[in-house]
């Protein structure tokens, strides 16, 4: 039955009584004949900890007899050398070519020799008979310095950023051949981008409300036909390498300089970082890998007594797995890949009175683990067949040079394992389930803007979101009446249940439609009214946010209708509420507010919804702005307030007093009242330059990477923002730390002692 005949059964009304006895015993019917496999994931025996394997490199063959999965599931190869060489992320276009960047020039040596080359390349790749291996590959991109973000448009069309860059250029392919031929540069920031590469932006994700953002950057982007619009945004949550949002367009980010494998996913990146300690169960950061983890950063202090690791520390390129061709089960958990510990973890998303908690989804086991000491698993993805993409790296090195120095702790252990020789190599691989054969390649590029509407109650999360995408991108307004019709129907969710129709989520496909309307620039204030009452919270939800724009106007005949959302049953409703009324100054929203506050006050999501909306500004920056008023450093102290919350927030917190963990203890020292900050100029840009090995006040907090690659203006404008919030002068440019920097020869890490003892 199509689902247009299951619209106008329903739709139907007729006062014969027969008539809908006949409808509902038809109903019974089918839905009691189909009956839906249930899949509870057995724990597997772990196997026996190898503690010190071997590092000789694996053909790709050998490797995939080095993983361990639970029952049911299979690790196929995709990709590999000679095909792709030192991959790090990947996407897709509407017709299922993938391209892969690829950072060819990443730790050739244990030093480092040669990464700033640009000499690294994107590959398309193509599977042409549909076995879901790769066997067509051409160079889309060359002479690149370490892409590092990357989203398909349309046909041929690639947007792209480099390490050390801001610039996000337009890449594409006009004769089909399979290799970029023009390239423009779509948004351009004069800065060069300062940082280590670790400790710069990943991302490019085009989110669920239209935005496409990153990581770092306090800046999200919105893409037309022709050009590209850029919006600060000083709050969002700053994460490191992956980027990743479930149904509702929320974020997951994670950060391996601070080991915190996850956060921000407590409410849209837009609202600020919402990261309560609940939201990981007790023990969450521990880890479970398979094989001995000799190279890591931290040393001995972290490993278990069988030689593996025991705690995250070099997670990247999270997904929430939104697919359709494994067990529904999997749907909606957080894969975390940790490239130190060879292993992938699978973290069960529940829902705590409306707080996400992340959950190990196995017993002291991961997911996927593999004894290859070579096995780097960098980035994860749910891709167009429906199954788990993994990129591995594959190779010796996975920490970049600052981190393998003379005096760290892995240096002695890369050069023990050889592990500095295995370059040049990487492979791609997909997770599927034998009860599941994986779709073949898509083919939306070429269908019109109304033929793409039906992908938008897709049951693959990448199928939805790449037509709302290609949809928006075409800005074929004719089909507005369509979204409508489709955001109005109410019924989809009954059908979907009684007729035993699995094929669409019809919440979710009215979330899209309502976001594709906005997406062309039709949001209808009676239509959204009208969502306010959907019978799905989340599709209430959506119309919460999409009314801020008449909030935000100042438009009061909303607040009939707001009085009521704050009774509803959903807690998760009743916190979108409390999160866009910040967005409104009236009294009425004061006094809602209030009173949400107080009805809520044990609940940790709306509590922490309604003290953030109350302040209705951005109490840190003015109060920043007002300090600095009338001084001459006012320029500085503000630009150092952004690249601050680029880069060291990560380490030491937004207040600049360190990051706890969680066990209590700070991911780096304070740097209020630091004698370091407070001290010599001098000796404090030397510090920044060469970084910092070695116990700080009696405590070792590991490695401070050194800074020396970014220009000087860079480094004086967030020291003088630090030193601005310790009552300190400035530090200039020139005079501070241009001069130091000529005269610093030293080439390694400061300890305190030699720095103190420093001429």
């Amino acid at each position: 039955m199509d689902n247009s005949l299951k619209y106008r059964m329903l739709k139907y009304k007729t006062k014969n009584n027969i008539k809908l006895a006949l409808i509902a015993t038809t109903i019974l019917a089918v839905s009691c004949s189909k009956k839906e496999k249930v899949y509870i994931d057995k724990e597997y025996v772990k196997p026996k900890i190898v503690k010190e394997a071997s590092s000789a490199f694996q053909s790709p063959e050998e490797s995939l007899n080095s993983f361990y999965l639970p029952e049911g599931y299979k690790i196929e190869l995709v990709a590999s050398e000679p095909m792709i060489d030192e991959p790090v992320t990947l996407a897709w276009d509407g017709d299922g070519k993938l391209y892969v960047a690829e950072m060819n020039t990443y730790m050739q040596d244990i030093d480092g020799t040669g990464t700033k080359r640009s000499i690294s390349k994107i590959k398309q790749l193509i599977d042409t008979d549909g076995d879901g291996k790769m066997d067509k590959s051409t160079v889309f991109i060359d002479s690149l310095m370490l892409p590092r973000m990357i989203l398909p448009l349309g046909d041929g069309e690639l947007v792209v950023n480099e390490t050390d860059s801001y610039d996000l250029w337009f890449y594409k392919d006009t004769n089909k051949d399979g290799v970029a031929d023009t390239k423009k540069r779509v948004y351009g920031y004069g800065a060069r981008r300062g940082g280590n590469l670790e400790h710069q932006q990943s991302g490019l994700l085009w989110n669920l409300d239209n935005y496409v953002y990153t990581t770092y950057n306090p800046v999200r982007f919105k893409f037309k036909k022709d050009t590209v619009i850029s919006e600060k945004i000083s709050h969002m949550p700053r994460g490191q390498w992956g980027l990743t949002q479930d149904d509702m367009g929320i974020m997951y980010y994670s950060t391996a300089g601070g080991e915190n494998p996850a956060y921000g996913f407590g409410q849209p990146a837009q609202y600020g970082d919402f990261s309560p300690k609940e939201r990981l169960e007790e023990g969450f950061n521990i880890t479970w890998p398979i094989v001995g983890t000799p190279d890591v950063q931290g040393g001995p202090r972290r490993l278990k007594e069988d030689g593996t690791l025991n705690h995250f520390t070099g997670v990247a390129g999270q997904e929430i797995f939104r697919g359709h061709k494994l067990p529904s089960n999997m749907y909606g958990d957080l894969f975390i890949p940790e490239p130190v510990g060879r292993f992938i973890r699978r973290a069960k998303v529940t829902n705590d009175n409306g707080l996400k908690v992340l959950k190990n989804a196995y017993h002291e086991t991961e997911f996927l683990g593999s004894t290859d000491l070579n096995f780097r698993p960098v980035w994860s993805q749910t891709g167009p067949d429906g199954t788990l993409y993994v990129v591995d790296m594959y190779r010796g090195i996975i920490q970049e040079s600052n981190w393998t120095r003379e005096g760290s702790a892995i240096r002695p252990v890369i050069k023990r394992k050889k592990l500095d020789k295995n370059i040049g190599k990487g492979r791609i691989y997909r997770i599927v389930h034998e009860d599941f054969e994986p779709d073949q390649n898509p083919t939306l590029l070429n269908k019109s803007a109304k033929e793409l509407i039906e992908y938008l109650g897709h049951k693959n999360g990448w199928h939805r979101n790449t037509a709302q995408k290609l949809i928006i991108l075409k800005e074929d307004l004719s089909i507005i009446p369509d979204l409508k019709e489709l955001s109005r129907d109410n019924e989809g969710g009954f059908i979907q249940k009684w007729f035993g129709d699995d094929s669409k989520d019809y919440g979710l496909e009215r979330i899209h439609a309502l976001w594709t309307l906005e997406g062309l620039g039709e949001v209808d204030k009676e239509l959204i009214i009208e969502k306010f009452s959907d019978k799905d919270p989340r599709v209430r939800i959506t119309a919460i946010r999409l009314s801020e724009r008449f909030i935000e106007n100042g438009e009061t005949d909303l607040f009939n209708y707001f009085e009521v959302l704050a009774k509803d049953a959903s807690v998760e409703v009743v916190n979108q509420l409390a999160l866009s009324l910040r967005y409104n100054d009236t009294e009425q929203s004061t006094s809602l507010l209030k009173k949400l506050q107080e009805k809520y006050e044990e609940n940790i999501s709306i509590a922490h919804s309604t003290k953030e909306s109350l302040k209705k500004d951005d109490e840190v920056l003015n109060a920043l702005k007002i300090r600095i008023k009338d001084k001459p450093s006012k320029t500085s102290v503000l630009r150092g307030y952004d690249i601050y919350n680029q880069l060291c927030i990560t380490c030491h917190g937004p207040d600049l007093k360190g990051l706890p963990k969680e066990d209590g203890s700070l991911v780096a020292p304070t740097l209020i009242g630091s004698k370091r900050v407070k001290g010599d100029k001098t000796k404090l840009v030397k510090l920044v330059l060469n970084g910092l090995i070695g116990e700080v006040d009696g405590v070792d907090y590991g490695v401070m990477m050194p800074l020396k690659d970014n220009e000087n203006i860079w480094i004086a404008d967030v020291l003088t923002y630090i030193r601005e919030l310790n009552d300190e002068d400035a530090v200039s440019s020139w005079g501070d730390v241009g001069k130091t920097r000529q005269r610093n020869k030293r080439k390694d890490y400061w300890t305190l002692e030699e720095l103190e003892k420093s001429k």
